[in-house]
């Protein structure tokens, strides 16, 4: 499975899965340290994962990451580092998934009826506490 990736120095900003780079059986893109876990199925029918209940853990959440999915239209992402410096702008697509890991973005929607799926670790602490504005 192949992905994109978005990197500053050593530190990964986003990662990026095109809705056509699917493969087949469980694959996380994300390393274990990340406060997003994100992995992509590719089963077929008839395949059973086992039940189970993520039991309560310790953790401690430093910063905010997202993940968004387009579910229709297009969307241009741009990818900022903890600098505030401008590193990259990508275009997305329908079936597109950006992992924003570390640093800043900001959107832009290109099509009309453009719909986006986003999913942040929370709790939400508010944008007064959680935003830096670029």
């Amino acid at each position: 499975m192949k992905t994109e990736k978005i990197v500053d120095g050593n530190q990964i900003l986003a990662i990026v899965i095109r809705g056509s780079d699917w493969g087949e059986g469980l694959n996380f893109v994300s390393s274990f340290e990340d406060y997003q876990q994100v992995g992509i199925w590719g089963y077929n029918k008839g395949q059973k994962l086992a039940p189970h209940i993520h039991v309560v853990a310790p953790r401690e959440i430093q910063h905010t990451q997202e993940v968004i999915f387009v579910k229709e239209g297009r969307v241009r992402a741009d990818v900022y580092n903890f600098e505030k410096t401008l590193l990259r702008t990508i275009e997305l697509g329908k079936g597109d998934t950006m992992i924003l890991l570390n640093g800043g973005h900001g959107y832009q929607i290109l099509d009309d009826n453009t719909r986006v799926l986003e999913v942040k670790n929370g709790p939400y602490i508010g944008a007064e506490k959680d935003r830096e504005r670029i």
